[in-house]
């Protein structure tokens, strides 16, 4: 199936961006990148020449007819009104996670996308990675059985991550908004909403000293205001629970544990952080003869290495085939109630409900002529 490429524009030119560019310019065959804008149009422009592409400012990307959709890699403190901007101009949007600083202006604006007949889709798009789709291939086909709990534990060291990258210091920059979206996206895209939370969050380190000795304060005591710490208890809306633990305030290499236990098994996952890595299976041997050490799965064959822009691609082959995308707003705002019901109930130590719902996305398709065949499908 052969349908017309989308046209994008990416708005921001940090970090991320150069990952974004790469496989949007080279690997999914329905993006067109038509120009790069930044707040600093010099920087737009640095990003740009690395791709052949246009710098423009953010007006003239919205004022041209001939892109179709927005892909926002901003801080999440300019998105809101990047997003609404965009739409407003009759522009689809795909957003770096997380949507806005909060679940109801993510709300408001994907209303507004449906009252407009456009698509709005948010990342973190690793759950669209091998691992994470074989983890929920393995779920749906039931190895594992009924699903009985899950648990999931990270940690990472923002004494040195804050000092080299500095929106982890701007609001909703803490490890809840940045690193646990991770998880919870995973999580919800496996085993479906959540319907109620409760959780103790911790900022216990309000300063730390700047190790970057490229920067102007280095050496200097900066300011570190956001939540380093969750630990939370989630209840799913099918009933089942399970537990959530983020710690910022360790060491410097992330570590994490990932686990959803069934009735004959248990399923490993790997860092959703990422999009490739080892499901392994646990299976029930209470019954058999020989205990059954866990057997990795065979991950399916696509996305594994750094595929950030398959949610931008998977978004435009929803567009062009008329069907919700997968990496869709509902989720994303669901994902994002949750994270806002976490930082809620740590400080007032009372569960908090969840009112938003969404439709778990489908699995990728099996590909058949390449990866774009098992999202667009």
């Amino acid at each position: 199936m052969s349908l017309q490429p989308m046209r994008v524009g990416v708005v921001g030119s940090g970090l991320i961006s150069r990952i974004y560019l790469e496989n949007m310019t080279r690997r999914f065959e329905i993006l067109e990148v038509g120009g790069v804008c930044s707040a600093h149009f010099e920087n737009a422009k640095r990003r740009a020449d690395e791709f052949g592409l246009p710098a423009m400012t953010l007006e003239d990307m919205l004022a041209d007819a001939r892109i179709d959709m927005i892909v926002n890699l901003t801080p999440t403190p300019a998105h809101e009104g990047i997003i609404r901007q965009a739409l407003e101009a009759g522009k689809h949007v795909y957003t770096e996670k997380t949507m806005t600083t909060g679940h109801e202006s993510a709300r408001a604006l994907a209303d507004l996308a449906a009252k407009k007949g456009l698509w709005l889709g948010s990342a973190p798009d690793t759950f669209l990675g091998a691992a994470l789709q074989t983890a929920r291939r393995a779920i749906d086909d039931s190895l594992i059985g009924e699903v009985t709990s899950f648990a999931f534990a990270a940690n990472r060291d923002n004494d040195y991550l804050r000092s080299f990258y500095r929106f982890l210091n701007l609001p909703f920059g803490g490890v809840a908004y940045d690193y646990a979206v991770y998880y919870l996206t995973a999580l919800c895209s496996l085993l479906g909403p959540v319907a109620r939370v409760a959780a103790a969050v911790r900022a216990p380190y309000p300063t730390r000293v700047d190790i970057d000795p490229k920067s102007k304060t280095y050496g200097q005591r900066i300011d570190t205001p956001n939540e380093s710490e969750i630990s939370a208890v989630l209840t799913l809306k099918s009933g089942v629970s399970g537990t959530a633990h983020v710690n910022a305030d360790s060491v410097i290499e992330d570590m994490h544990f990932f686990a959803i236990y069934g009735t004959k098994g248990i399923l490993y996952l790997p860092d959703p952080n990422g999009f490739g890595g080892e499901v392994r299976l646990q299976p029930n041997w209470a019954y058999d003869a020989a205990p059954a050490p866990a057997r990795a799965l065979g991950n399916r064959p696509y996305y594994a290495d750094n595929s950030r822009g398959v949610g931008p691609a998977e978004l435009a082959w929803s567009v062009r085939a008329g069907r919700p995308a997968r990496a869709g707003a509902d989720m994303a705002c669901h994902v994002l109630e949750v994270i806002d019901a976490i930082i809620e109930s740590g400080g007032t130590n009372a569960f908090v409900d969840i009112h938003s719902d969404f439709v778990r996305p489908r699995p990728l398709a099996v590909p058949t002529e390449g990866e774009e065949s098992s999202i667009r499908n």
